[in-house]
């Protein structure tokens, strides 16, 4: 069933307005399956179908969307690094009616990936007291050249070493986000399992409490006719009311993880319900054991989102390393114009290949004891995170191994409670002819009946381990959920 078909299963919370009601009812009216299922007594809420609804709409998933978001903006934030960067500066000062200066310059820069940038600029100074290195012919001075630095930062620099980075923390905001959904997923499917089981526990508690009741009454005609005791009744009934205790007390942790599961359900912003017709599927449909059986090894142990976050963290710490390194290099920045322009006639610009400015800036510290304790503080780091990786996948493939044994154990033990229970109620059926004929008694039915109905208590209660177990190893491999 499609997530569309999934809510004429639930029931809106007393708060959600009409606008809600109306598009239910157009919901129902469109699916003619849900026609179907709504014509029957009980509907079934599907695992998958769950699974899917906390994908879409519940806030937690909303919420780890919204990394994915953080990882863009810290993309476009590290892409700023290249973008060009106009500057522009005015400054005039008049006095005693007379321009002691006007200085008016503008500079275009453009970075580029490696260390070197272009730029270009106008420049135009006027005034009776101006420096002779200012002085320029009265329409002003353009100028194109090149900013290189020559060691530090030539490969590896500042703007490379961010966009490099902010392409890492995207994978690990991505990785991130599966872990939070995964885990989720792994809380709100437990609670799904736990509503599961103790519904098919009171499925077969209303059976013991249906047999104990026939027992119960048959015991009392008996007693009429004159065939038995008492206080055989009197054990009928004691009987009877101790399968009607154990009914209601499982009943009570029915209702309470059923309302664990409505927790879960969430539907355009808005909290729902379930309508009190919803049951879980039975165990036979069995669609997480089903992905186990299907996708079994189809994925790799370094596929984990918990591992590949780590991967990622190494990553970005390697990268900060070789910036690290970088700074361990003198800086040595050469500047070079040249093309040098000047407009005496104001329409187009004079060109000699004898104007022309460079410059050069060196700097180094003598000792470099700051960038050396840096680059030692980043390899500490790397080897932390390379520790917390062998660590996380030995963690990983021990869970992963004892999961599988734990299913193969289960899966044996399936089968064996299953075989016993057809035996039990072959014994249970020839008990409760012998006790028709008087050839037995209350005590040794209630015995065969316990004995049938503590079996297929046994085999609930293994099956619920057995879909426990299939979702640890589905979440230990980055199965779960509906992707």
């Amino acid at each position: 069933m499609k997530m569309s078909n999934v809510r004429h299963l639930l029931n809106p919370s007393n708060d959600m307005n009409q606008k809600w009601n109306r598009r239910l009812t157009i919901s129902i009216l469109i699916s003619f399956q849900c026609i179907l299922f709504a014509q029957k007594e009980t509907t079934t809420l599907r695992l998958n179908e769950f699974i899917q609804n906390i994908e879409s709409f519940h806030p937690l998933a909303k919420q780890a969307n919204l990394k994915l978001k953080l990882g863009d903006a810290q993309t476009l934030k590290a892409k700023g690094g290249f973008d060009p960067i106009l500057q522009s500066d005015w400054s005039e000062k008049n006095f005693d009616q007379k321009l002691y200066y006007r200085q008016f310059h503008t500079k275009l820069r453009i970075p580029t990936p490696l260390g070197l940038d272009i730029v270009s600029g106008y420049e135009n100074y006027q005034g009776i007291y101006l420096n002779p290195e200012s002085t320029v012919k009265p329409n002003g001075l353009w100028h194109l050249g090149l900013e290189i630095d020559v060691f530090q930062g030539l490969i590896v620099n500042e703007r490379k070493t961010t966009l490099k980075i902010a392409g890492e923390f995207k994978k690990l905001v991505r990785n991130e986000q599966v872990q939070q959904i995964n885990e989720l997923l792994i809380n709100a499917i437990a609670a799904y399992l736990q509503w599961q089981m103790y519904f098919h526990v009171d499925s077969v508690l209303n059976e013991n409490f249906n047999l104990s009741k026939i027992y119960h009454d048959n015991t009392v005609q008996s007693f009429l006719a004159g065939e038995k005791t008492a206080i055989d009744t009197l054990e009928a009934h004691i009987l009877m009311q101790d399968a009607s205790f154990t009914l209601q007390k499982n009943y009570m942790d029915l209702i309470k993880s059923r309302y664990n599961v409505e927790n879960y359900l969430w539907y355009d912003n808005n909290p729902i319900s379930m309508l009190t017709s919803t049951q879980p599927e039975s165990y036979t449909y069995s669609s997480l054991v089903k992905t186990v059986e299907k996708n079994r090894f189809a994925k790799s142990l370094d596929e984990n989102p918990s591992i590949q976050a780590y991967l990622s963290k190494l990553n970005i710490a390697e990268i900060e390393q070789r910036l690290k390194i970088e700074k361990l290099k003198p800086k040595l920045k050469l500047k070079y114009n040249p093309l040098l322009y000047n407009t005496e006639k104001g329409i187009l610009p004079s060109y000699s290949i004898d104007n022309m400015a460079f410059g050069a800036v060196f700097s180094m510290p003598l000792f470099l004891r700051s960038e050396r304790a840096e680059v030692q503080q980043s390899k500490i780091k790397i080897q932390e995170i390379k520790l917390d990786i062998d660590n996380k996948r030995n963690e990983l493939s021990n869970k992963i191994s004892n999961s599988e044994m734990q299913m193969e154990l289960i899966s044996s033990q399936v089968t064996l409670l299953n075989n016993n229970i057809i035996n039990y109620k072959k014994l249970l059926d020839a008990e409760n002819e012998k006790f028709n004929f008087g050839e037995s008694s209350v005590f040794l039915l209630n015995k065969r009946q316990e004995k049938f109905i503590s079996t297929k208590l046994k085999l609930i209660e293994t099956l619920y381990k057995q879909q426990t177990e299939s979702l640890n190893y589905l979440f230990f491999t980055n199965q779960i959920g509906s992707k």
